[in-house]
């Protein structure tokens, strides 16, 4: 049986320096959904990579004495090493700079412009160059860009413009009658509300007034603007070709979710579907504007002097313990905080009680009770049937909240069956029973049940903790990756390890200091 096919791709990082750790969320994010679905039998395909022209990073690169290319060269290899300590599973990193990119851009420009959709003008319009956004006066906020909060300035240009304005009623109409279109509601209403019914103005496609992107084929002093060459980074690397296109591109496309953050969803449900509809292609299955991460409740950034690393988070907690705050601190369709105290707050109490400590106690108990070889007995009781149950039952529940990308809460449901099965230890006291001869078949059965609980949590928490998970399969000396409790199973040769050390938050927060 053939599976099914799953695309799902981030946002291309921009290479104008390292992304903090609110850009390296939506990449752990991703992560966790594309493992999720292989782990349920999908054929996935899970692409990222980096957005690399246009004036700001010229301006960098000049500010460098390098040239452009070896500027973003520089970026995109540190990108791609944060993208991998975070333990992304990505199966292609792009980047716009690779010449079959840059060739298909052209042929889509060509083929934009043969259609009528692309016609030339000329541009004037208050600039920032920050977020290479042109704006209207009256979406200024206080004389400055609405997105980043700078200085613009007036610019006046040859261009070329994309008819926008032609495919208004087209995605209005759309968008109404696909309500998973634009996740979550809140964003979906704001597109249409603030943005399209009050009237779509065409964009701007290419600029004259810096050299560093690509060339417009039928006019070279032109380069391809932003947008065009950036978006449709989804398409050209899976096999598109105006020409005609891959085995590949049809098997992928469309792309099952595009995940983005909220700041750029405008452009990836007003302007990519016009695109697309533009050469003639079906628009992808779901667009996702995922909240942001703040820390101490500010927008994190690096003009603001408050961006913390990724890569700095790992080395002073570890790479599961930073994936498990992200994915379970950032609500649906809130924004998500992150202080020091917090992250070590979650992780002394989730990771290192919740989880490590029953794992440790667990494994303890059935190599000093039984010399580590544990069968089921069952010698079974009704508080023994409740926690099955809820074993049993993970799994589904498991896939309604991923269904609805609410990963947060799907942490939670693995969560609570760990307390569950630490409630089930205080309940039935192997410590008491150990003690009573005549019980050691009951005793071996509630470890039995331990075990097989925390090997299928094990299973189930793969796509979100990778390391912990293996780690933990590894103690219990199993390869079972089966997600439901079995009743037939055999434990021995376990080994505990510390899975996750309580941190000494005094310690800790001075030790950050000083960094």
């Amino acid at each position: 049986m053939d599976k099914k096919k799953y695309y799902i791709s981030t946002a291309i990082a921009y290479t104008s320096g390292k992304p903090h750790i609110g850009n390296t969320y939506e990449i752990v994010l991703a992560d966790a959904i594309a493992r999720y679905k292989r782990q349920k039998g999908y054929d996935v395909y899970f692409q990222t990579g980096t957005d690399e022209h246009g004036e700001k990073i010229e301006l960098k690169a000049k500010d460098k004495g390098i040239t452009p290319k070896e500027f973003v060269d520089d970026v995109a290899k540190e990108i791609k090493r944060i993208w991998d300590v975070m333990n992304t599973s990505y199966d292609k990193f792009v980047r716009t700079t690779d010449p079959n990119h840059e060739r298909i851009v052209q042929k889509i420009f060509d083929k934009m412009y043969d259609k009528g959709d692309i016609y030339k003008g000329e541009y004037k319009g208050l600039y920032c160059t920050p977020c290479e956004s042109f704006w209207t006066e009256s979406q200024l906020v206080d004389g400055k860009c609405p997105d980043c909060g700078r200085d613009v300035q007036e610019k006046k240009e040859e261009a070329y413009f994309f008819k926008l304005s032609k495919y208004q009623d087209k995605l209005v109409e759309y968008i109404e009658s696909h309500p998973e279109f634009i996740r979550p509601e809140s964003r979906k209403n704001e597109m249409l509300n603030n943005f399209i019914k009050p009237g779509l103005q065409d964009l701007c496609v290419s600029r004259t007034s810096f050299d560093w992107g690509i060339p417009v084929d039928i006019d070279p002093k032109h380069v391809v603007y932003v947008w065009l060459d950036a978006l449709t980074n989804y398409i050209t690397n899976i096999g598109y070709d105006p020409d005609g296109s891959t085995d590949e591109f049809n098997k992928w496309w469309p792309a099952d979710l595009h995940l983005i953050g909220k700041d750029i969803i405008r452009f990836h449900t007003i302007y990519w579907p016009c695109f697309l509809w533009s050469l003639d292609l079906e628009l992808p299955k779901q667009v996702f504007g995922h909240p942001w991460l703040l820390t101490n409740n500010d927008k994190i950034g690096k003009s603001r002097g408050n961006a913390i690393y990724a890569d700095d988070l790992v080395d002073l907690f570890g790479v599961d313990a930073v994936r498990y705050y992200v994915l379970h601190e950032i609500p649906f369709a809130n924004d998500g905080n992150l202080t020091y105290e917090l992250l070590i707050e979650r992780t002394n109490t989730d990771l290192a009680n919740t989880l490590g400590n029953l794992v440790n106690r667990t494994i303890s108990m059935a190599n000093k009770y039984f010399d580590g070889v544990v069968v089921n007995k069952n010698v079974n009781e009704d508080v023994d049937t409740e926690l099955i149950n809820m074993v049993n039952e993970l799994d589904k529940k498991l896939e309604k909240k991923m269904d609805k990308l609410e990963i947060g809460l799907a942490l939670d449901e693995i969560f609570d069956v760990l307390r569950r099965s630490n409630k089930y230890i205080d309940e039935t006291t192997p410590w008491q029973l150990a003690k009573q001869e005549d019980k050691q078949d009951r005793l071996q059965t509630v470890l039995y049940n331990l075990l097989e609980s925390i090997r299928v949590c094990a299973n189930q928490l793969n796509p979100f903790l990778t390391k912990t998970s293996k780690e933990i399969l590894k103690q219990l000396n199993t390869s079972d990756n089966s997600l439901e409790f079995k009743d037939n199973n055999t434990y021995s040769n376990m080994k505990p390890e510390v899975l996750f050390a309580r941190i000494d938050k005094d310690a800790k927060l001075k030790e950050i200091e000083n960094l």
